[in-house]
């Protein structure tokens, strides 16, 4: 059974395109003759389902928000979804999203729920995303829901360009710190070293901290090879233990322990599960299962056990408010606020504003840290440089007195 991309003309006069399974290109035409549409053209399209499922290729999230506003407010507006999948498929850019969108059309055309389709692309969709879909769906209200999606999407990918950019100085600089350091310990110590011993001798006193790096990099030299290798094993050892379920909780409570980043994490977990939490009790899902899906999208597994431990506690008939006021990670604000939004049943509104807080904070942080990082790479790096400096210029300058004398 093959695929065929359709563009006809419908019965109002409107030109409609989507994507059929037949055996032959003829089955597609005569389809189209029998549902009172004119085929206008008609070709073989062929896209490779498996490689979406195993995460074959990315998606913008520029591209992302684009299509989640351009189909609320052609849903909003009363177009069919099959035709505003169609029409937003024609408008990207992106190969392997138009491909994806045709392919969920298809779906749909089939009867297959929108949510159901879209959970088939996990590498495209969240879970957060399909499960906020589904809600929409259900309560009829999908136009609204995508609209939260945007926003939220669009949050999200605010907050991980903060992060990337502040991080972007201080990682090339501690790279170029470690290529000179390697760089001067292998190809230059060697070689001063050498000028050392021919101006002193064998017999010749050098300063301690000379001898520690003429050491240091005569073992650089000799086991280079062999230390990569090491180092090349263990840190993929090291991503294929993280992304263990056991690993991948180690590694988060690690870095919710560490000084500075770990109060960054945790407020970038507090601000994604406030926007999540909000617009799902918004679309008319459960406080349970928003819970559920929202331990899943704040990103840190130790948080997310800390949210399924709550979760249990409010099946068993507990306020949600006072849960959270006892949640180790969540400051006591958060469960005030929701304390006050179950009086007065306005959750939603109330973690909106959280969100909008804890992303004002995680900002303010990311800007300070950034400013802190840059000015302290550099001072390590001359550091560095400055004591490969004196542990060489020490002793020429003392052995120069010395054959001087």
């Amino acid at each position: 059974m093959a695929e065929f991309k359709y563009t006809a003309l419908g019965r109002d006069g409107r030109q409609v395109t989507g994507v059929m399974s037949s055996p032959k290109r003829e089955g597609v035409i005569a389809n189209l003759r029998q549902q009172g549409n004119r085929p206008l053209h008609v070709e073989e399209f062929k896209f490779k389902k498996r490689n979406f499922m195993l995460g074959g290729g990315k998606v913008k999230m520029r591209d992302l928000v684009v299509f989640t506003r351009e189909l609320s407010t052609t849903i909003s507006a009363g177009v069919p979804l099959p035709r505003s999948l169609s029409t937003l498929a024609d408008q990207t850019e992106s190969k392997y999203f138009k491909s994806v969108i045709m392919s969920i059309n298809h779906d749909i055309e089939g009867g297959e729920p929108l949510a159901e389709a879209m959970a088939k692309y996990p590498n495209v969709f969240s879970e957060v995303y399909v499960n906020m879909i589904r809600a929409g769906e259900a309560g009829g209200i999908l136009d609204s829901i995508l609209k939260r999606l945007a926003t939220q999407v669009e949050k999200d990918a605010s907050i991980r360009k903060k992060v990337k950019s502040a991080m972007a100085y201080p990682v090339v600089i501690l790279a170029v710190t470690v290529v000179a350091f390697f760089g001067i310990m292998i190809f230059v110590l060697p070689k001063i070293g050498k000028i050392l011993n021919d101006l002193g001798g064998p017999d010749a006193q050098l300063p301690i901290y000379s001898r520690i790096m003429l050491s240091t990099s005569a073992f650089l030299q000799k086991n280079l090879i062999f230390i990569l290798v090491i180092s090349t094993v263990l840190i993929w050892a090291l991503r294929r233990y993280i992304r263990t379920e056991k690993g991948k909780y180690q590694w988060h409570s690690l870095l919710l322990k560490t000084p500075v980043i770990g109060k960054v994490m945790a407020k970038i977990a507090i601000a994604r599960f406030s926007r999540t939490f909000a617009s799902l009790m918004g679309a008319g899902v459960s406080v349970l299962e928003s819970l559920e899906v929202t331990g899943k999208a704040v990103g840190n597994r130790v948080i997310q056990k800390e949210l399924t431990e709550v979760a249990e506690a409010v099946r068993n008939g507990q306020p949600l408010g006072k849960q959270l006021l006892q949640a180790a990670y969540f400051p006591p604000i958060v469960g005030q606020m929701m304390t006050i939004g179950e009086e007065t049943g306005k959750i939603d509104e109330i973690l909106l504003k959280v969100a909008d807080f804890y992303e004002e904070e995680v900002e303010v942080v990311i800007d300070g840290l950034a400013s802190i990082i840059e000015p302290l790479m550099i001072v390590v790096l001359g550091s560095i440089v400055g004591l490969i400096a004196a542990s060489v210029m020490g002793p020429i300058a003392s052995l120069s007195k010395n054959i001087g004398g």
